[in-house]
């Protein structure tokens, strides 16, 4: 049942309002119901599929409860041993970004359309921000161990390919929405394109690339940690060492370092952001 507003001097009706407000209409019910159930189907298919052993959930709490009572208390003697690998592992996270943003800068001109030159270069660079993306940092860091071997060569390469996209991606964004007057204002002065980079479009994306860099570079401290269970080097090499060794309490202090330097590396990253914006 609904009620008609009449306009003054009017006798026509100006809306139908409902008695009972209601967030969706009919329609958009519907819609969302069946968004809910073709979730629920993808879920229950994809778990059918997975074929999984649920008889191992009746015994979890208990396995969870004798594997931290193996670990605890940690082995502190141990930590001395893995302080050149955790300095290591942010090593190899600063430099695999650095070496990142050199090839991303050029990669988000050349994916952005109102920089790049045709369809083709822009399917080029779209394909470069895919391909980079698309592949795990611990697939690069298989890759990468094949080329150079075992070593942090392979984890600094593997860091950089995957980070790549991630930048070129951001910034390659931040370039198509950037002023076009500044743009037009450079060109006017007979600037040659480099140049009509450099000064009109750099500038405005900068703060951008900025941030998105130490963004980077904070989940690239993360990801670090663990290529050297390929061979990549850092701390990696040695948690899967001591896992395989079934030495838990080595485990723990590897965990709680990995933790400390996760931890300083958000307060690293919040901070710098907070300068450049």
């Amino acid at each position: 049942m609904t009620r008609d507003v009449p306009i003054r001097g009017d006798s026509r009706p100006l809306r139908d309002y409902p008695d009972v407000w209601a967030r969706y209409s009919p329609r958009e019910r519907i819609v969302h119901w069946l968004w809910l159930l073709g979730a629920a189907a993808a879920a229950a298919w994809s778990i059918s599929a997975l074929d999984i052993e649920w008889e191992f959930f009746g015994d979890a709490h208990e396995q969870a409860v004798d594997l931290i009572t193996r670990m605890w208390p940690p082995n502190w003697a141990y930590l001395p041993r893995i302080l050149h690998p955790l300095i290591e592992t942010i090593h190899i996270a600063t430099l695999g970004t650095m070496i990142s943003l050199i090839f991303a800068l050029p990669i988000a001109f050349l994916a952005a359309r109102n920089t790049t030159r045709n369809q083709a270069t822009w399917l080029l660079g779209r394909a470069m921000l895919v391909g980079s993306r698309s592949i795990n940092t611990v697939i690069w860091g298989l890759l990468f161990v094949a080329i150079f071997g075992p070593g942090p060569v392979a984890g600094i390469c593997a860091v950089a390919a995957r980070s790549v996209g991630f930048v070129a991606k951001i910034v390659a964004e931040a370039i198509e929405e950037v002023d076009a007057g500044q743009i037009e204002a450079v060109e006017a002065t007979g600037a040659r394109t480099l140049q009509v980079y450099g000064v009109a479009i750099l500038p405005q994306v900068l703060p951008v690339l900025i941030g998105t860099a130490i963004y980077r570079w904070d989940i690239n401290v993360r990801e670090s940690s663990v290529l050297g269970f390929v061979g990549a080097g850092g701390i990696g090499l040695y948690l899967y060492a001591s896992i395989n060794q079934f030495a838990w309490s080595q485990v723990l202090v590897i965990l709680i370092a990995i933790l400390v330097i996760v931890i300083l590396s958000e307060f690293v990253s919040a901070y710098v952001r907070a300068r450049t914006t």
